[in-house]
């Protein structure tokens, strides 16, 4: 079964609490997704190491439940 986009935020936001998430369903499918997170805690941190903090905020749906999700990293303005 996929999950829905309001799961996924919901994830990574108790993952990486002080992120700001979008989500936004690629095809309409609610099978393929889009990521923008912002987050402080990605500062200092590198585009892999962020993407493995997005991933472990996911808890291991990635591949299962959740089919595609491309992730865009940001910090705070």
């Amino acid at each position: 079964m996929a999950m829905d986009a309001q799961a996924i935020e919901k994830m990574i936001k108790d993952g990486i609490p002080d992120a700001v998430v979008n989500i936004s369903d690629l095809r309409g499918d609610g099978d393929h997704y889009a990521a923008y997170i912002v987050s402080e805690a990605f500062r200092g941190k590198s585009r892999v190491q962020q993407h493995q903090m997005v991933y472990a905020a996911l808890q291991g749906k990635m591949g299962g439940e959740l089919h595609a999700l491309a992730i865009q990293t940001a910090l705070p303005e």
